[in-house]
């Protein structure tokens, strides 16, 4: 008789086991997709950034955290006055927030705090600004290259931007993405302009 019970017994082992294994998976798998779907937008659609400085006040304040669109450039060039992510040019490791202010082949000169692209008698109007411009206003003079960018941050008064940097143009392909929501903290959430 013992003999009868033993192929019931092992049945019920496997059946077992195999309840676990269901159970684990169950867990497991939606997991491993949700990760995978996580990574997918974080390399290809999303990036995530933030601003740690005053340098963007008052379109971004220190400490918020904002999120890009990759996809914003794959059918179109940055525009003028469009706030985007980049690789630092002088530390790729770094990633920047600013705002385009001069595009590819155009002249850049500043001066009295004033923006003047491709030699206009009209300065740009720029009214993103925080504040009147009193820290170092110019001269300045950028031949922003044919693959290039110029970028500035909305405080000019505090902003560490082309103004100072070793290598003031940033490269197409080092922009990440165009920044489109800040979403922290609650209080600032807002689609950016």
């Amino acid at each position: 008789m013992p003999k009868q019970n033993q192929p019931k017994e092992e049945k019920r082992e496997k059946g077992t086991a195999q309840a676990i294994i269901r159970e684990i998976l169950s867990w497991v798998v939606p997991f491993v997709i949700a990760l995978a779907v996580a990574m997918f937008l974080k390399n290809y659609i999303i990036i995530n950034a933030d601003v740690p400085t005053g340098s963007m006040e008052n379109t971004i304040m220190p400490g918020d955290r904002l999120i890009g669109n990759r996809l914003a450039y794959r059918s179109k060039s940055p525009e003028r006055g469009d706030i985007v992510i980049f690789r630092y040019p002088d530390n790729e490791e770094e990633l920047y927030v600013k705002r385009v202010i001069g595009l590819p082949g155009e002249t850049v000169d500043i001066r009295d705090g004033y923006i003047y692209i491709d030699g206009a008698d009209t300065p740009l109007d720029e009214d993103y600004l925080k504040e009147d411009w009193t820290v170092a206003t110019g001269n300045y003079h950028f031949e922003v290259p044919e693959d290039s960018y110029l970028m500035l941050g909305d405080n000019r008064n505090d902003s560490w931007d082309a103004r100072y940097w070793t290598n003031p143009y940033v490269r197409e392909d080092k922009i990440l993405g165009k920044a489109a929501v800040i979403y922290w903290p609650v209080h600032d959430i807002g689609k950016l302009e």
